[in-house]
């Protein structure tokens, strides 16, 4: 393990500059298409595969199926149980991940270049022949089964999914992946191997892979990784029908604070628009003590600890979200101010030094999520899911420094709309 933890430590001084990294694309012979980064100077390579869907593909009435299905992958598979999967992996010096999202199912793997054929393989066993011992099932359902009961007592987890039901209506989104006690009380293994067949398959696949690996070599290692998954998987859901009422839903919860969530429609990804909101975004609330909204809810009136707003980017639906806490008998102040910024924003915009700042704030903040193998193949695998060149990063932060005031402004007035911008408020809020 020490020669292990050596390695990954050593990956960060041998990356290149963020601006030099050169991305190949490869297309294994069985056809899986994959996005590379080729570096030889340490003896490491990280693999992220994404499945696109995640929870949002959850069967009718079986929500928390994929959630539970992707936490059990390396808790049995093949010939292994839990114990003799964790015990190779650590054998290996090999560090595998699993997680679900409302839109893809995430796996990533770290491990030494010797060590390459066998941590692959034993990745496969957990992708392809998952076992869902009923042991198991029953262990991590009760896990979850915890967290879903610690929610019930989270004002913060309680606001959003109220926000999440008022919003999106009968879409997946409207719930929470995780599913609810009652949901995955009553998941059965068949159930979950279900979920696993519809989650995991090559059509929704996308693979970014970094470090001690050629393009030669990654072809066919894809192939044997993959290839014997589902060609097709579950259906994914349509777009979702968004809804907001402009008002402000009080959920009662006996707290001396009160937590508020807003929303507002969002914007797409591939809009070209994108990016003046993106910008805006900071302005606003989304650049920390140099937002409009912290400089007027905390530093002025003192309301609060903090605010935020945040693009929220999902495949089915884009929403601009934000968030803040305060006292019960000081909450109504919070969402008055609030709502007074949005309309001033939309009304009169953004200043020429704010639209600087924050520009140079998303510019000199990017380089630093490069900060590792693991890293760069998230960001290339997030690069495909979002339809991006293989440039996008040279060419990002021109994208954002390309950005006018005038556009910032001409985009606070067409997107900004405190009349639709809906708050939910969790606790007991006076005045409200």
């Amino acid at each position: 393990m020490i020669r292990y933890v050596i390695a990954f430590v050593s990956v960060f001084a041998a990356l290149p500059a963020w601006a030099e990294i050169n991305i190949k694309e490869v297309t294994s012979p069985g056809g899986i298409k994959a996005w590379l980064v080729e570096e030889p100077s340490i003896p490491f390579v990280a693999v992220e595969l994404r499945f696109r869907g995640g929870t949002s593909l959850d069967a009718e009435g079986k929500r928390g199926a994929t959630n539970l299905m992707v936490g059990l992958l390396e808790e049995g598979a093949g010939d292994l149980d839990a114990q003799g999967f964790a015990r190779q992996s650590e054998e290996l010096a090999a560090q595998f991940g699993y997680d679900s999202h409302a839109d893809a199912v995430s796996i990533s793997a770290r491990f030494l270049t010797e060590n390459r054929d066998e941590a692959l393989a034993l990745l496969r066993l957990s992708l392809v022949e998952p076992s869902f011992p009923e042991v198991a099932v029953e262990r991590v359902r009760g896990q979850v089964l915890s967290g879903l009961r610690s929610s019930l007592k989270d004002p913060d987890k309680i606001a959003g999914k109220r926000m999440s039901a008022l919003t999106y209506g009968a879409h997946p989104y409207a719930t929470a992946g995780e599913g609810t006690i009652e949901s995955v009380s009553a998941l059965t293994r068949d159930d979950i191997v279900a979920a696993h067949q519809g989650a995991l398959s090559k059509d929704r696949l996308y693979v970014g892979v970094v470090g001690d690996i050629t393009a030669e070599e990654l072809g066919p290692m894809l192939d044997q990784l993959l290839g014997a998954l589902p060609e097709t998987g579950a259906s994914l859901p349509g777009e979702a029908d968004l809804t907001f009422g402009g008002g402000i839903d009080v959920v009662d919860f006996d707290t001396p604070q009160s937590v508020a969530v807003f929303a507002q429609p969002g914007i797409h990804r591939n809009d070209e628009d994108f990016f003046p909101a993106y910008v805006l975004n900071v302005v606003l609330g989304g650049g920390g003590f140099e937002s409009r909204l912290m400089t007027e809810v905390r530093q002025k009136r003192g309301l609060t600890y903090g605010v935020y707003s945040y693009l929220v980017l999902r495949d089915q639906a884009n929403v601009y979200m934000g968030s803040v806490s305060s006292a019960n008998d000081r909450v109504a102040e919070a969402i008055d101010v609030i709502r007074a910024e949005w309309a001033k924003m939309a009304d009169t915009g953004a200043t020429p030094d704010e639209v600087e700042k924050a520009k140079a704030l998303l510019t000199g903040a990017y380089p630093l999520r490069f900060d590792g193998n693991g890293s760069i193949a998230r960001i290339m695998v997030g690069m495909q899911m979002d339809g991006m060149p293989v440039d996008y990063i040279v060419n990002r932060n021109d994208l954002v420094n390309a950005v006018t005031v005038e556009d910032v402004n001409r985009v606070a007035k067409e997107f900004l709309d405190p009349d639709l911008l809906t708050f939910v408020v969790v606790g007991k809020p006076d005045g409200v």
